[in-house]
């Protein structure tokens, strides 16, 4: 199942606080998250996929630096999308 314009354009209205919002940190959590559960399926599928499982990794670690961030900046906020996306701490 690929990524389309309209699955991203349902997580912005859901997480940002309005449409056009694209650049908050929840939004952009919420994205990596969809990319990287859609990843996770293509590897399921295709286990000797190398550059896709680099992708995936690469993908972590930035959602991995994004919710450190907002943890720094707001624990409220950060536990709020642990929640919402159904991530552990």
């Amino acid at each position: 199942m690929a990524f389309t314009k309209e699955d991203k354009a349902k997580i912005v209205a859901e997480f940002g606080k309005d449409s056009k919002n694209t650049g908050s940190a929840e939004v952009q959590i919420a994205i990596l998250t969809q990319r990287i559960n859609t990843l996770s399926q293509h590897l399921e599928k295709f286990k000797h996929d190398r550059s896709s499982k680099r992708g995936l990794l690469q993908l972590v670690g930035r959602r991995r630096a994004l919710l450190n961030y907002l943890r720094k900046e707001s624990e409220e906020r950060y536990l709020e999308i642990l929640k919402k996306l159904d991530l552990r701490k």
